[in-house]
């Protein structure tokens, strides 16, 4: 009778789909580690920067950063959607891009996200943290080039947290990426 239970416990524990405190907390880089131990300081330092940017960006900004987080739990995000980035921080005070696409889909382990059209593309996954957040592990590439593995080295790498804003409305924010920021924001809507 133990037995059983300890196999049915193993079987349910096998199904359950990845957290923070598990498989992310393996998979993760310590340099992408650092950067969340950093996020608080990195996000500050970027938004004090980018009120230095164009006030009709920087009021858009705002209202996006404005919205209050809302949770995962209760919601699908397969699918097609808008995309943006916003780029807070650094050599350029704010830049706010164009939409572009990407498809979130579902490969049984979690979501996975890729960035379809425009120059600067994304691939990567995510992994519970808590009802208001998750953590995404991606890769950067550009173009068509083929994203590289998660964990191939700083300048493809990508760490950041994804917050939910409404049923239509979430973002990953990036802290202190390689190129051009100190704040990435990729923005999605329906």
């Amino acid at each position: 009778m133990i037995t059983r239970l300890l196999i049915a416990a193993g079987i349910v524990c096998f199904a359950l789909p990845a957290l923070a405190d598990g498989e992310v907390q393996k998979l993760i880089t310590p340099a992408d580690k650092a950067r969340l131990d950093k996020y608080d300081e990195t996000r500050k330092a970027a938004l004090d920067e980018a009120k230095a940017g164009n006030a009709a960006e920087v009021k858009e900004l705002d209202a996006l950063l404005a919205k209050p987080l809302v949770s995962f739990s209760d919601k699908d995000l397969t699918g097609n959607w808008q995309c943006r980035t916003i780029k807070a921080g650094g050599p350029g005070a704010l830049v706010i891009y164009g939409w572009f696409k990407c498809k979130v889909s579902d490969d049984g382990s979690g979501w996975r996200l890729e960035k379809t059209t425009g120059s600067q593309r994304t691939k990567g996954r995510f992994f519970d943290d808590g009802e208001k957040r998750a953590i995404y592990l991606g890769s950067f590439s550009v173009n068509n080039d083929p994203a590289k593995p998660y964990g191939s080295g700083p300048e493809s790498d990508q760490v950041g947290y994804a917050l939910r804003s409404s049923a239509d409305e979430w973002r990953i924010e990036f802290p202190a990426p390689y190129y051009e920021s100190k704040l990435d924001i990729l923005e999605f809507k329906r």
